[in-house]
Parts: C-alpha cells; structure tokens; sequence
C-alpha cells in the first residue's frame, strides 16, 4: 500500500527550508533549487506545490507570520493570565527583534522581502506587503483600549503612537541585525518609548 503524503506538512517542510536558505543567505540570493537542496526533496516536488518563486515566497512569508505569532503568545503566556495592552504590544515589539535565531530570521526575511518588492512587481503585487497595515490596525487597538482605561498619558494618539512603535521597531531590529546595537539596548529603548505613552 503506498504511503499517504501529507500535503500540508509537505508545503510546511519546504516553507521551513526556504526561511532556513533565507536567513543564511538573504531572501534576494535563494532558489527554488536551493529550497529543494535544503528540504532533501526533488526540485520537481517544489515546483508541484510552488509553480512560480513567488508562490513559494508568499507561503513562506505567510509560515513566518504564523511562526511570529506563536513567539508572541508564547510570551504573552509569560506574562500571566490576563496581560493588559501594554504587555501585549509590548510582546509583540520584543518577539519583532532579532534577539536569537528565529527573531534574527523573522526581520531579515522580513525586511528583504519588503526591499526586494519595491523593484519587483510580482512580489509587490501579492497581499504580504499588506501585513504592516495589519500590525498597525492592532496596535492602534490595543493604544485606543489603554487610553480608554486611562492608562495612557493625556495627548497619546493610538494610531500616530502605533505607526512610531512600529517604525522604532523596525529601525532598532536592523541597527541590532547589523551588529550597530545590542539586543538589550534596543529593547531599553522600546521601554523607554513604551513609559512615554503608558501611565506608570
């Protein structure tokens, strides 16, 4: 009887290859035969589940997203049963920076995928250069909620104060992947960001 193949843990192995390829050797330099390489299957197996590279990108930038996400709740569990809004967005800025592997992974996939589409219309043209809006809808949220439990300094805007964590966060996780500053200072000085919006 011949053996069952699980699609989706299929596309999820080449997914894991691609990021692992990516974060060696920056998204602009991987292949599709590389990925095969990397994942010990055939290039003709990539190329079923991904016809084109820039499927193969999409599904892997969406398997980052989701990979984020579990780092994120994995900290909020840290937190306790019932973090507030700072602690949320607070967990979510500290899992965006490349603090260890996966965090070094997530911004330097991340980051070469936006750079990479700004001259690359196939990719600027799929929905993942969308998923900034995304963060900045959710932070934006969670900053209206603090504000309405007074938990803000009066003033603090909950989309203009979104849209600069978010900035801040990108610039420091690139000063922290190019070795200008060190993880804990970047993370210091998203605090120091974070005691001027939140009430102590």
């Amino acid at each position: 009887m011949p053996k069952r193949v699980d699609h989706a843990e299929r596309r999820t192995e080449i997914a894991e290859a691609l990021l692992r390829v990516a974060g060696r050797r920056g998204l602009h330099a991987v292949r599709m035969r590389d990925v095969a390489a990397e994942a010990g299957v055939s290039l003709r197996l990539v190329q079923y589940y991904f016809e084109t590279k820039e499927k193969l990108l999409l599904y892997g930038l969406e398997h980052l997203t989701e990979r984020f996400g579990e780092r994120v709740a994995a900290r909020l569990r840290a937190a306790g049963d019932t973090p507030g809004p700072r602690a949320v967005i607070e967990a979510i800025l500290l899992a965006a920076l490349p603090t260890d592997e996966a965090g070094r992974t997530f911004h330097l996939v991340y980051t070469s995928y936006a750079v990479l589409a700004v001259t690359d219309e196939a990719l600027a043209a799929q929905p993942f250069i969308r998923s900034p809006e995304a963060a900045e809808d959710q932070l934006t949220e969670l900053l209206r909620q603090a504000r309405e439990a007074d938990l803000t300094h009066p003033g603090a805007d909950p989309r203009l104060d979104a849209i600069a964590l978010l900035a801040l966060s990108a610039g420091l996780g690139t000063s922290v992947l190019v070795g200008h500053r060190t993880p804990e200072s970047a993370a210091a000085v998203l605090e120091r960001q974070l005691d001027r919006i939140f009430v102590a």
